[in-house]
């Protein structure tokens, strides 16, 4: 069983958390407090309901009547202060969480984290850890709370009658894992079944569109259809079958309230000629407060399944990071070359993913001030080429000299000032070298019209694509990097204005980039009348064989 338990990934990304027995017992004290107010509340109320029937003095009655009163503040209090601990035990455990992602995502090599989307990093840091932190919250808590409370509500009904007592301890056993399995295993039904059968009906769908008339020609239209019949009534099956799961996990919680409770009625009348009428009325009604711990555990359950499936997906990226073991770049040189010898390259390493490059390995050298411009359809490699450059990835072989600096086409704009974001890429850079940057990628204008010029607050979401774009190439220009490799610099600039922009780019005498500096460009658009000294064109065509497409010709001068 702990061997189980240590492979089940939940129980993994809670070690991240960085939670000690200490740091649960008030959230747990708290939400025990809460039950255990509403389970005394019940026993009071049996006592006074009983002993108000027999109609005693009033003032018989006064010190309960206050104690009940007591105990429905003090129930609200305790779930005030079970909600202020729990949430700060969250916060500050997904922080933790956070910082030990960050640290491990830093500690790994560039080119691990450069592959990463940006869409896939803020949901693994945001939703998935804190799916993680619910887990503590909505998970494990409710279920600690629903054992002591369960067991003490078991004690109480076991001082008057154990037969009541085990009926009430099968009840709560039944609605609080019974019935959470089910709900759980309807949604695990839901999500892995009837996401299969949707995709198989869109898959169909698309077929039947895209494909109409070529089928009808065929003679298979008819076919396809009965396929799609018969497939959106799988996914409606997939449906249905999760959804009687969830029902009947749904309906345990009351069919165990009810059995209890009849049972604890029966048992009752058994012990009518024996028992007090308080213990009667406590046999009746301390079921009915005891399931309210219960309660809480369907939704324990779903939360469960959410958290497992977010703890193997920010696992996945956490082992990756470790796993990455590729060398950081050395420092670059003001004099230096970059030189690539029968290089060949692939998404993943040079012992998996698809190989790319010309079957005899690419050799190029680039010596200081060399404009080199890399062009090809989409899918063909060119941003793995220059992550392969950058040794931000492994060679599929051949090998690579020199240190370049990668700069990729989704680069992150900070929410703080515009000076700020420039000084990303030189720390110590002058009032001077920001505004120069900036001219040259033609934001003085916008810059003199913000309210604080430099010191203006931006982010992503303030930004058209054009400024965002800009924004990150006058980084590059202020970057002390002898080589740079620039991924799309103009994509979302205006077409007139990109055309400059890479005319510009490609021109060492331009004066956009110090013509000691060499850059590599991808682009999708090469501008007619470019200055470029070297134009890699990675088609496909290229690879299929070089009678076809000599390599020379396909990486020549342009």
């Amino acid at each position: 069983m702990s061997k189980r338990v240590g492979r089940d990934p939940l129980w993994r990304a809670l070690r991240l958390l960085g939670i000690g027995p200490r740091a649960v017992w008030r959230p747990l004290l708290a939400g025990v407090g809460t039950a255990g107010s509403a389970l005394a509340l019940a026993v009071l109320s049996a006592w006074l309901i009983t002993r108000a029937w027999q109609m005693p003095p009033v003032l018989y009655l006064s010190v309960a009547v206050t104690s009940v009163r007591a105990l429905g503040i003090s129930r609200g209090l305790f779930r005030y202060l079970e909600r202020l601990s729990v949430h700060d035990l969250a916060l500050r455990s997904m922080t933790t969480l956070r910082e030990t992602v960050y640290s491990r995502l830093a500690g790994a090599s560039s080119g691990y984290t450069v592959r990463l989307r940006q869409g896939e990093l803020l949901s693994r840091t945001g939703s998935d850890v804190d799916d993680l932190g619910d887990a503590l919250i909505r998970a494990l808590l409710p279920a600690a709370v629903a054992v002591v409370t369960g067991g003490a509500a078991i004690v109480v009904m076991a001082l008057i009658s154990v037969p009541a007592a085990v009926i009430l301890a099968a009840a709560l056993l039944f609605a609080g894992l019974v019935g959470p399995y089910c709900v759980a295993r309807g949604s695990r039904t839901a999500e892995a079944d009837t996401a299969a059968a949707r995709e198989h009906v869109n898959e169909l769908t698309m077929e039947l569109l895209s494909h109409g008339t070529e089928l009808a020609v065929a003679g298979r239209h008819g076919d396809r259809l009965d396929a799609l019949r018969t497939a959106d009534h799988a996914r409606v099956r997939a449906e249905r079958q999760g959804n009687r799961w969830a029902a009947a996990g749904t309906a345990a919680l009351p069919a165990a309230i009810g059995i209890s409770v009849i049972a604890a009625l029966l048992v009752a009348i058994t012990l009518s000629r024996t028992a007090s009428p308080m213990e009667v009325g406590i046999l009746v009604l301390l079921p009915l407060r005891a399931f309210e711990a219960v309660a809480p555990m369907t939704e324990a359950a779903l939360q469960f399944q959410r958290s497992r499936s977010a703890a193997r997906r920010l696992l996945r990226l956490l082992d990756g990071a470790d796993a990455a073991s590729v060398a950081e770049p050395p420092a670059p040189r003001a004099d230096e070359r970059l030189v690539a010898a029968g290089l060949r390259w692939s998404p993943e390493s040079a012992a998996g993913g698809a190989i790319l490059g010309p079957a005899a390995g690419l050799d190029l050298t680039l010596g200081p001030g060399e404009r080199v411009v890399v062009v090809g359809p989409n899918g063909c490699g060119k941003t793995t080429l220059l992550l392969t450059l950058a040794g931000l990835l492994p060679p599929a072989a051949g090998t690579v000299d020199g240190a370049a600096t990668y700069f990729p086409d989704d680069g992150h704009v900070f929410t703080t000032s515009v000076r700020e974001n420039l000084l990303v890429a030189k720390g110590d850079a002058t009032e001077a070298e920001c505004a120069s940057a900036l001219h040259r990628v033609g934001l003085t204008d916008w810059v003199s019209g913000l309210p604080n010029g430099l010191d203006t607050p931006i982010s992503e979401s303030t930004l058209s694509g054009g400024q965002r774009r800009r924004i990150l190439l006058a980084r590059v220009l202020i970057h002390p990097a002898p080589i740079v490799l620039i991924d799309e610099p103009v994509e979302h600039v205006d077409d007139e204005a990109a055309r400059d922009l890479q005319l510009d780019l490609l021109d060492r005498t331009s004066g956009l980039v110090d013509a000691s500096r060499t850059v590599v460009v991808v682009s999708h658009r090469l501008p007619a009348g470019h200055h470029a000294d070297r134009v890699l064109d990675l088609d496909a065509a290229a690879y299929r064989s070089p009678a076809e497409k000599p390599v020379a010709a396909a990486f020549g001068r342009a």
